[in-house]
């Protein structure tokens, strides 16, 4: 496993002032020291990824099923001091044409993005591709299509909607799968800060076009929530690890080339999220 220096990184809800929020960050890097920001709540945005009701891998909609309540839990905390929640369960927003979240993504006004929005397509979104020119190529393979189940499950698309345990507030978050609506949301909201959160890290946490990479290249501020992630990753692949030091390995990755990372503990004041089956470290 590659080894890495880092930045220590922890977020504690005790405000400096009643809308502050004290982080000190961790990411990789060759001179490690510690890294203490402000962030205002009011100018912070969390980012929900993916988290389907149903994918066509049985294990991957089962961590889903697993993580999705702690996540809500997180979320619920978040938005109560004044976060800004969007939810992307991409290529399912049309279940939610018809509500309020919708349309506050929907109806902000349209703003130049701050860098070039991507134009490829993957998936039913727009989509950012690996960048050569900050990142090696993945630590896992991932070529085929990262099921780990012991018999290999039936590529189709089953989702429909975000999975119901995450609660949307339909007064105050936002749903899209839209790049450029992210931008103008953003821009009503005067959102600085991003966290981000749900699956899969190793495809559409990075690449969809409110992804991590989309993210950077348009100077947000970004922090992934390390705990309340998982990876489409088989271990029969390279580097024959398990399943959870695959994703441990991409989230190395990510602080090395991408962002920092966060965990939910430091906002919840409980335990960091684990899947039950995660070999103990």
């Amino acid at each position: 496993m590659m080894r890495f220096l880092f930045l220590f990184l922890c977020l504690t809800v005790v405000p400096v002032e009643a809308s502050e929020m004290q982080l000190v960050l961790r990411q990789a890097s060759v001179d490690p020291s510690t890294h203490p920001v402000t962030w205002k709540p009011q100018q912070t945005a969390a980012i929900v990824c993916d988290m389907w009701d149903q994918h066509w891998c049985a294990g991957a909609s089962q961590r889903v099923a697993e993580m999705a309540p702690p996540m809500n839990e997180f979320l619920k905390l978040l938005r109560s001091q004044g976060v800004l929640i969007v939810h992307a369960p991409s290529t399912c927003v049309d279940f939610y044409e018809k509500t309020a979240a919708r349309r506050h993504a929907q109806e902000a006004p349209q703003v130049e993005p701050p860098a070039p929005m991507s134009t490829s397509l993957r998936w039913g979104t727009n989509w950012v591709w690996p960048d050569p020119t900050r990142e090696t190529d993945l630590p896992i393979d991932d070529s085929n299509m990262g099921c780990d189940c012991a018999r290999h499950c039936t590529i189709h698309d089953p989702w429909t909607r975000q999975i119901a345990a995450i609660q949307i507030d339909d007064e105050q978050d936002a749903i899209s799968d839209n790049g450029q609506e992210l931008c103008n949301l953003f821009a009503q909201h005067e959102i600085q800060h991003v966290m981000i959160m749900g699956v899969h890290l190793n495809m559409c946490v990075l690449g969809r076009p409110f992804g991590i990479r989309q993210l950077v290249k348009h100077g947000r501020d970004v922090v992934l929530v390390r705990d309340l992630t998982d990876t489409m990753y088989d271990h029969r692949m390279r580097p024959f690890v398990n399943h959870f030091q695959g994703t441990d390995l991409v989230i190395e990755h990510i602080e090395k080339f991408w962002c920092p990372t966060i965990t939910s503990d430091q906002i919840t004041g409980g335990p960091a999220f684990r899947f039950a089956n995660a070999p103990t470290r």
